[in-house]
């Protein structure tokens, strides 16, 4: 069940009333679905029982968006103007999240996730205008907050535009006390694509990818880097995962290898990052542990 709400107090901003604007979504999460996540990344579905925890940062792959084939635009994407707001620039990417979890979610919960807008800011960078989203995710479960969460989301230009530069990348820390190593192989982004019902074409169409929106191949999901970095972290501690900061900077490929490295946690913080085979950075993780 899904509902939707608009903000009353419009302003004189093209997008700034849509600040306020709100959808919820119901969900359960269910056996099935854990053993297909479980599967993804490798590990033994049969583990999993209900009534178990899952992985606190699993909760986002659950309460999907489930757009109608009407309501889909050219990218794959839900059409701008629904909830997120019509902002002209083609380009979409997931850019961060800050999350807090002072619950967890267990197999056979019923729960629901409320989003609001909360923050809409327009810039003029380098590579030309960009208009940053910010939604306020929170997951409760019989009216308990589990999961609060804060997504940014950023609009671009074409590539190719008019007065487009793209700035070098930075290079990785060379600091890191553990690493491994992970095939973006297509199986897996496809997988992931699946389980969180991302249509989105620069995952999986190869000349979308690179005639539209400029890249040279399909695209690494940007959350998909997170979640692997963040398992990647959680394997170097017991410790029960408190919150999260990640930022991506740098789109990466699939087919590539994707490189993952952290420094072991002081006072309960962990410092993680992903790159690629060059060494460039690609984007970090600060994790907090109770």
């Amino acid at each position: 069940m899904s509902s939707t709400t608009a903000n009353p107090m419009a302003t004189s901003s093209p997008f700034q009333d849509w600040i306020g604007r709100s959808v919820s979504i119901d969900d359960e999460v269910t056996l099935p679905a854990v053993h297909r996540i479980a599967a993804m990344v490798d590990l033994d579905p049969a583990a999993f029982s209900k009534g178990d925890t899952i992985p606190r940062h699993w909760y986002s792959m659950f309460f999907t968006a489930n757009p109608r084939k009407s309501q889909i635009g050219h990218d794959g994407h839900p059409r701008k103007g629904e909830f997120l707001p019509p902002i002209p620039l083609p380009r979409r990417m997931f850019v961060g999240r800050r999350v807090e979890f002072p619950g967890v979610l267990r197999i056979g919960d019923q729960a629901r996730k409320q989003s609001e807008i909360v923050g809409i800011v327009e810039k003029n960078g380098r590579s030309g205008p960009l208009v940053f989203v910010t939604v306020r995710h929170t997951i409760e479960v019989a009216g308990k907050p589990i999961v609060i969460e804060h997504q940014e989301v950023v609009y671009r230009e074409a590539a190719g535009a008019s007065g487009n530069v793209v700035s070098a990348p930075a290079l990785a820390p060379a600091d890191a006390t553990w690493t491994e190593q992970i095939p973006m192989d297509p199986v897996l982004v496809f997988r992931y694509s699946a389980v969180t019902w991302n249509s989105h074409r620069i995952h999986y169409d190869t000349e979308y990818a690179r005639n539209a929106e400029g890249y040279p191949g399909c695209v690494m999901n940007g959350a998909l880097t997170v979640h692997l970095l963040t398992d990647a972290a959680m394997r170097q501690t017991n410790r029960p995962l408190v919150g999260l900061t990640a930022r991506l900077v740098k789109p990466l490929f699939v087919g590539e290898t994707l490189h993952l490295s952290g420094r072991a946690a002081a006072n309960g913080v962990m410092e993680a990052w992903a790159s690629d085979h060059n060494g460039c950075l690609a984007g970090n993780v600060q994790l907090t542990f109770a």
